[in-house]
């Protein structure tokens, strides 16, 4: 090498040669930069004779340590790898070449395939329009002939004639199969002719000129169309005929689906009638009707109430009737002795949960005799303002035991008694009860029972009457013998196998549990897993519990359960019906809700301009006593709101605001404050929020167990008689956190009083779940192990109650004191 100067420098042969490289940067910056490249150096081995022979190469040149066999190997080695390489690249040339020539292969049959049926469709067509060309030919050539009078001399040339319209046919043939083969090759060049040929590949995806195409079936159902008008419609499927079910009101989408139509036929045959629908509007039963049958179905019109068509109403044969136990509903005026009669015959204490001693829900239990006969019995309530469950009871109920007291006869409820047996259509059986008193006078019962036409047996009458004692038990034994007796002779059966149907006794609404019904089954057998529908009311069985408090999974005729499932409160009185799916119970609850809110929006628009007139006149003059009531059960709710109605006159009337079943809630207290109403609550409570908002607006609540007390004093407040009365007040709450036994005391609940102050002459309620289980005082109110007068709020402290054990943990209990205060009507 050498330098500009000529001059010679030292350095090896071969080495790095240096060069400029232009480097550019941003913003137009550049700059040269000086870099050098080596040379590779490559092993080439020498083809002669050498030393190593043909495969050693130079020595000088072969790496070092490297053998002529080693080297050898290597270049053997490398050519095999070469070949093999050369051996896949061809390989997979051939595949590629194949699977080619194979897409080919497919692609030339369905072109052919395709081709072949356009051919053939388009001979048919061809075939079709020439020979509907030839036949108009001859019509006309045969109108022609018989338009011209035909000469004698013609005859003889009529052969020629007849065979001269034939002529045409040959040569439209030939034409065709000319035309056909001349179109063969042009009809392939189609722009989308192609486009179904083959498989699809990835450059025919990506070029973008077919656009949106149609589906291969839309092709398919375009050519079927087409080959069913060239033979002229002769394969046209034939018009399924339908019943339409056509309701008062339908949808148009659900009218269509129906008729299996299309649904913008239907909007468009609307349109043409002049109605402007859409298909999510409702029309009537007669335009829906002009419309099937301008589709050509036939119409089955049906009503709404046809819902209730599922319910089960076929008559029960003979052979598939049972024997049942009688339905026993006892009977008669209050105090007479009914729940005691009853509770004598099944050993029990009813009377004892009943608040002031009298019954105030209806009653069902079944009693098991020593002979082994099954009774199921109804205790009504004997107040007079229960008369609607007394109604009840004789509508369900197979045998009427009517309770007199021997030592008070024949009273107003007993009279009503006997009206609600005569009217349902029952028998009787007379009870003379309380003939253990001294003063009892049964005959003076029998005497006047002749008033009312129930002529005892001895009275040579027909009636059987038993004389009895609920306190000694005295005459039970007779009294099970006649019910036995007038059972047989009734001979009641029933078919258990059948769908279920019962009436609701009574229906509450149970805070852990629901809405629960005591259903009388009356037919069939109730099973857990039932769907059902009770009045506007539907529901699935989730458990069924006897009148002893155990669950059951069925019930069969005759027998009282209670019905846990429901979606809602059924009204007392309601009939149960089991039907087969959620769908219909639920349309038949809507159906009947809907029909119950038209029915009193009717009763409403009936009132003309003058009544409502006249009725503000009236209503002007009378004062009103606002009232909200609030009750455990339906039957009660009821019963004090037939009550309320009764009491009043010209000057003054009471006005129940609304009557509901659960506790009273903080809708309630809104209800009353806007009404300036008080709350009244029957064996039901405020909960803590509803009391808090009583308290802040000013709301008075009133709590009663005892339906007399209510009765009394609403009668009190609405005439103005207020007199003292004894008026609660509540000092404090407290929970229960344990329940302990001790010996002596018996069960003693540790308790922390949560609000206010617990006192030990104060008298004391004990509520579950808002509902009053308990009234009484304390027998001990202890702190720590020393008895205290109170305990302030937020103590813990010991209390027992006198003569209750049934204490349960989370049981809350009230403390209040009463007073005497004046109270005056604003």
């Amino acid at each position: 090498m050498s330098d500009s100067d000529g001059k010679k420098t030292l350095g090896l042969r071969g080495g790095p040669r240096s060069g400029q490289v232009k480097q550019s940067f941003s913003h137009g910056r550049t700059k040269n930069v000086v870099v050098e490249t080596k040379r590779k150096r490559v092993v080439v081995p020498k083809s002669g004779g050498g030393k190593g022979g043909a495969a050693g190469g130079d020595p000088s040149r072969r790496p070092a340590g490297i053998s002529d066999a080693e080297m050898e190997r290597r270049l053997k080695a490398l050519q095999a790898a070469k070949a093999r390489e050369a051996d896949e690249i061809r390989a997979r040339e051939e595949e590629e070449q194949r699977r080619e020539e194979e897409r080919q292969r497919r692609r030339e049959e369905a072109e052919a395939k395709e081709r072949e049926q356009r051919e053939q469709e388009e001979a048919a067509r061809r075939k079709a329009e020439e020979d509907e060309k030839v036949r108009k030919e001859e019509a006309e050539a045969r109108k022609r002939a018989e338009a011209q009078p035909v000469e004698p001399a013609a005859k003889a040339d009529a052969p020629a004639a007849s065979a001269a319209p034939a002529a045409p046919k040959a040569a439209p043939r030939k034409e065709r199969e000319r035309d056909a083969r001349d179109d063969r090759p042009a009809r392939g060049k189609g722009k989308g002719d192609n486009r179904r040929s083959g498989k699809l590949t990835v450059s025919q995806a990506l070029s973008g000129d077919g656009g949106r195409h149609r589906s291969l079936a839309a092709m398919k159902r375009k050519q079927e169309r087409a080959r069913q008008k060239a033979l002229g419609g002769a394969d046209m499927r034939e018009k399924i005929v339908r019943d339409v079910q056509v309701p008062e009101t339908i949808v148009v989408q659900e009218l269509a689906n129906r008729m299996a139509e299309r649904v913008a036929d239907v909007v468009k045959a609307l349109m043409k009638m002049g109605m402007m629908v859409t298909q999510n509007q409702s029309i009537d039963q007669d335009t829906a009707e002009l419309i099937v049958e301008e589709f050509g179905h036939k119409v089955v019109r049906v009503s709404d109430a046809d819902v209730e068509d599922v319910i089960d109403t076929v008559e029960d044969k003979p052979e598939d009737l049972r024997p049942r136990p009688p339905v026993i509903t006892i009977m008669g005026h209050v105090d007479h002795g009914k729940t005691s009669l009853l509770d004598a015959i099944r050993n029990a204490k009813v009377v004892a949960g009943e608040a002031g001693g009298i019954t105030q829900h209806i009653g069902a239990y079944q009693v098991k005799t020593d002979s082994g006969a099954t009774l199921s019995f109804l205790d009504t309530p004997g107040h007079a303002a229960f008369t609607s469950m007394r109604a009840r009871g004789a509508q369900v109920t197979d045998i009427v035991v009517l309770v007199v007291a021997a030592d008070d006869a024949v009273m107003p409820q007993t009279v009503e008694a006997i009206s609600h047996a005569k009217a349902a259509g029952v028998p009787m059986i007379v009870a003379i009860n309380k003939c253990d008193k001294p003063e009892a006078n049964p005959e003076k019962v029998r005497t006047a029972l002749l008033q009312h036409e129930v002529v005892v047996e001895k009275m040579s009458g027909d009636v059987q009457d038993v004389e009895v004692s609920a306190k000694t038990g005295k005459g039970l034994d007779e009294l099970l013998e006649a019910i036995a007796l007038q059972a047989e002779i009734l001979e009641l059966k029933a078919n258990p196998e059948r769908a279920a149907q019962g009436a609701v006794i009574e229906a509450q609404l149970d805070v852990g549990r629901g809405p629960v019904a005591t259903v009388l089954v009356q037919h069939g057998t109730l099973r857990r897993g039932d769907i059902f529908v009770a009045g506007e009311q539907w529901g699935k069985v989730r458990a069924l519990i006897n009148d002893k408090g155990d669950r059951v999974d069925a019930a069969g005729p005759s027998v009282p359960v209670e019905v846990l499932g429901l979606h809602g409160t059924p009204e007392a009185g309601d009939v149960l019906n089991v039907v087969e799916t959620e769908a219909q119970a639920r349309e038949i609850a809507e159906y009947r809700e809907q029909a119950a809110k038209d029915k009193r929006a009717a009763a409403g628009a009936a009132t003309t301009l003058d009544q409502l007139l006249a009725k503000a006149k009236e209503d002007a003059n009378v004062a009103e006593l606002p009232i909200l009531v609030k009750t455990d059960v339906q039957g009660s709710a009821e019963a004090i709101l037939q009550a309320m109605e009764k009491i009043g006159n010209d000057e003054v009337r009471v006005r129940v605001l609304h009557a509901g079943v659960g506790a009273i809630t903080e809708t309630d207290i809104g209800l009353a404050e806007a009404s300036g109403a008080p709350v009244i609550g029957f064996n039901v409570r405020a909960n803590a929020p509803a009391r808090n908002a009583a308290n802040q607006k000013g709301v008075e609540l009133r709590y009663y167990s005892v339906i007399y007390d209510l009765v009394d004093d609403v009668k009190k407040a609405a005439s103005g008689l207020l007199s003292a009365e004894i008026r609660e007040n509540f000092i404090g709450y407290a929970e229960i956190k344990e329940v302990f036994k001790v010996s002596g005391v018996g069960k003693v609940a540790g308790c922390l009083v949560t609000e206010g102050v617990a006192r030990r002459s104060a008298g004391v309620r004990l509520l579950r779940d808002d509902v009053v289980v308990h009234e009484g005082t304390l027998k001990t109110l202890k702190r720590f192990k020393d008895e205290v007068s109170e305990v302030q709020s937020g103590q813990e402290c010991g209390m027992a109650f006198e003569n209750y054990d049934d204490i349960r943990p989370g049981d809350v209990i009230e403390i209040f004191e009463r007073q005497e205060v004046e109270r005056s009507l604003d």
